[in-house]
């Protein structure tokens, strides 16, 4: 046995509550090592003298490269809980584990493992309906300045008396107003709009004023509008915060730049030496070394309370359903612990997403945001479906992994995408292929999270660079692509239609490099759906024996499924056992 190998942290993702009287807990072995875990588990305040304690069997639920990792979830009357596990490799060892291992467990129950108390107050509070959420990204620039058309003309717009606004393709919030039906026929349910705050270019991210819309963009006024019309329709609206830094035309800011250290707001700004040189990279801190965004200092207390009632005041005023807040991780714990709370109070569920491109584990524990965006996904599609530089065992390897980052409630949560407004667009990343687009699509809509689609991915939107990737919504060019957006809405559909594609757990079935065949089962309650893509250049034959039935209704095209199918090259097939 390898013990080295052996690993489990109380109060983690190894151990985390899924309600007051839910428990899960995770171990770690090394891979293919252990052929049997059992948990051990009682009241830590049992009144028996020695603990009277109950036992389950782990299930191994994922395998990575190197681990694999066994799953229990304990749901009883327990609040305080203490555990152990029992290893067995299935030949001549097995060993408790708690405090260390042994071969008798004589210990006393403060050394087991312990949960010390479930309380309600520390189980995250995510909004339930953000497991059944579809996420439509727009750029709000680039999207449409009216139905079904975007004018491709810039415009500059004053912002009070020395400062400009500027937009390059004419895109306004009335614009996305306008294409709500084809949203809504698509079949998404929420929007993430980017920055809509009084900025001086035309991405938005160097606010000016947060509490006013950009006027190129459009009003409050036309917010309202849009917001209403979207919950109208069934779909709700995220909107982008941006906190760790503003533009140069801040009132802060200029009043710094007027009275240097004797301004009221000089502590409003993270690192700010005096004279204030404006070049790049400037001698201020700023995100990135961009002299046009000076960094905030987001441990003031002014400051924290100035963007909780930003963020609480567009809730309030256009009734918005969750912000999308940019460069979290580089601001302190505490603002966001403060923003979660003004929100919440506002609207008890409020849906934050943090802008994080690495582990986020310490933002997820329930006290800051709701789900991150999840770059670890994007990467492993591209690197998969795009670009063929995993072999699909790696790739199945990389999500267990990916999966064991945080609990599984909160991986549904997490949003899934294929590109964004700061990456490659994922077809060009697929040398312009459709199909290796739909390959990747159909996993996302499948996959354990919340898929987000960045606009004009069904209209086939290419592009490397900033320029391009964020480029102008094809609307003259629609019926062009219309197999593809019929693609988007039937898979769209289905995962709407099945609780087990949007809330189930996930197993690997197959990960066949031979066959390029790899197979997952998504299940929940007594739904069970299997998964199947073909990533090979020719067409699979497969018997659907192999994933424990003799049959299924296909999903997909509404028809029962033959005990041998033919799968076509760079396809995918899904059917509910």
């Amino acid at each position: 046995m390898k013990k080295e190998a052996v690993m489990h942290i109380p109060l983690s993702q190894y151990a985390y509550a899924e309600s007051e009287h839910v428990l899960n807990i995770r171990i770690r072995t090394a891979k293919k090592d252990i052929v049997r875990c059992r948990l051990f588990y009682g009241d830590r305040v049992d009144l028996s003298e020695p603990i009277r304690t109950k036992q389950v069997d782990m299930e191994k639920t994922v395998s990575d490269d190197l681990f694999d990792y066994f799953e229990a979830r304990i749901e009883d009357k327990y609040t305080r809980v203490c555990y152990f596990f029992l290893l067995d490799d299935g030949e001549t060892q097995e060993y408790y584990y708690s405090r260390g291992f042994c071969r008798r467990m004589d210990a006393h129950r403060t050394e087991y493992f312990q949960f010390p108390y479930i309380r309600r107050e520390d189980i995250p509070d995510i909004p339930a309906w953000a497991q059944d959420m579809i996420m439509y990204h727009i750029f709000p620039d680039s999207f449409a300045s009216g139905e079904r058309q975007l004018s491709g003309e810039g415009q500059e717009k004053r912002l009070g008396r020395d400062a400009l606004s500027v937009s390059k393709t004419g895109g306004t919030l009335s614009g996305i107003r306008a294409n709500l039906s084809y949203l809504q026929e698509l079949g998404v349910n929420c929007i993430y709009i980017n920055p809509i705050f009084a900025a001086h270019s035309y991405h938005k991210y160097d606010t000016v004023d947060y509490f006013k819309i950009d006027p190129c963009l459009g009003t409050t006024e036309d917010l309202k509008d849009l917001v209403s019309a979207c919950h109208q329709r069934g779909i709700r609206v995220i909107l982008d915060g941006v906190f760790n830094h503003c533009g140069t035309g801040f009132f802060a800011f200029q009043d710094v730049l007027k009275y240097g250290r004797e301004s009221a707001y000089y502590d409003w700004f993270y690192e700010m030496p005096l004279p204030i040189v404006y070049q790049d990279p400037p001698n201020y801190e700023a995100f990135a070394y961009v002299k046009e965004m000076p960094k905030l200092n987001t441990g003031n207390p002014e400051v924290v309370d100035y963007f909780c009632k930003v963020g609480s005041y567009w809730i309030r005023e256009s009734d918005i359903d969750g912000w999308r807040l940019d460069v979290a991780n580089e601001i302190n714990h505490d603002f966001w612990r403060a923003f979660r709370k003004a929100v919440r109070r506002e609207k008890e569920d409020c849906f934050l997403i943090a802008e994080i491109w690495e582990e986020a584990g310490i933002w997820l524990a329930g006290d800051q945001f709701d789900s991150t965006m999840n770059y670890t996904f994007s990467y492993l599609c591209r690197d998969l479906f795009a670009q063929s530089k995993l072999s699909i065992r790696e790739f199945d390897e990389q999500i267990g992994k990916m999966l064991m980052r945080y609990p599984y409630h909160t991986n549904l949560c997490q949003m899934n995408f294929l590109d964004t407004h700061d990456v490659p667009r994922f077809l060009s990343y697929c040398g312009g292929d459709v199909s290796r687009l739909k390959l990747a699509v159909f996993y996302m809509m499948t996959a354990v999270g919340i898929p987000s689609v960045f606009y004009g991915d069904e209209m086939e939107i290419a592009g490397v660079t900033e320029p391009e990737y964020r480029n102008a919504m094809p609307w003259k060019e629609k019926e062009q692509h219309r197999e593809l957006i019929d693609f988007f809405k039937q898979l769209i559909h289905v995962r709407r239609g099945h609780d087990a594609l949007r809330k189930g757990d996930y197993r690997t079935v197959l990960a066949d490099d031979d066959r390029k065949l790899y197979g997952y089962k998504r299940r929940s309650g007594q739904e069970e759906i299997v998964l199947l893509l073909n990533l090979g250049e020719e067409e699979a034959y497969i018997r659907v024996s192999e994933f424990g039935a003799e049959g299924g209704a296909d999903l997909l095209y509404d028809r029962s499924l033959k005990a041998e199918e033919v799968l076509p090259a760079h396809c995918g097939c899904m059917w509910k056992l």
